[in-house]
Parts: C-alpha cells; structure tokens; sequence
C-alpha cells in the first residue's frame, strides 16, 4: 500500500488495533464517516460507530486514486457474519496530511 498517502496507511495501520486514541486522532473535529447506510459526524458519534464495530483485520488488494478522492480496496476479516469480505471499499473523499474529514465505507 505505499501509493497510498501517510493518513490513509496510518488508518489501516490503527484501524484494526484496540488502542483508539491513536485512531480517532486521524479524524478531523468534524469528520464524517458513512458506513453500512448510516452517517457518524464529528468524533463523538465516530467512538459510538467504532464502539458499535468489531475489531476487524484488514488486507488491501487495490488504492486508486479518483477524482472524488482515494479509494482503497479491502478484504476485512473477523468476528462477524460472513467474514471474510472481499471488495470493501474505503473511499477518502476529503483529507489533508493530518486529518480524515470525509470517509464513505461500501461495497
């Protein structure tokens, strides 16, 4: 994943691990994050969202960079129905080197 710019690799690198401070760092104040049809805004309802999430582990197949953003290819594998999951996309559609402000999670 190194075509990948730094927040996107720090992401991956923190998503599947249970220290969360270091993860919810990632976000801006206002972040966004959509994932399974529900929209989490700021980092208070990010915490409740990743509080609700199983830890998961995560193998990239794919970065491509789009014109709406970075979009990352995933097979996410863990504790839930129908694990593994290939094709997960993580698509950044709004970030800068030090902050996630806008993050859509679909197939």
């Amino acid at each position: 994943m190194s075509t990948a710019p730094d927040i996107i690799r720090r992401y991956f690198e923190l998503a599947g691990q249970a220290d969360k401070d270091a993860y919810f760092a990632l976000f801006a104040d206002d972040a966004v994050v959509e994932d399974e049809g529900r929209t989490h805004r700021g980092i208070a309802e990010i915490r409740e969202w990743r509080r609700e999430t199983p830890l998961v582990s995560y193998e990239i197949t794919d970065v491509e960079e789009t014109p709406a953003g970075t979009v990352v290819t995933a097979t996410i594998s863990g504790d839930f129905p129908g694990s593994p999951f290939a094709g997960l996309k993580f698509r950044f559609e709004d970030y800068d080197d030090a902050h996630v402000r806008q993050l859509r999670i679909a197939p």
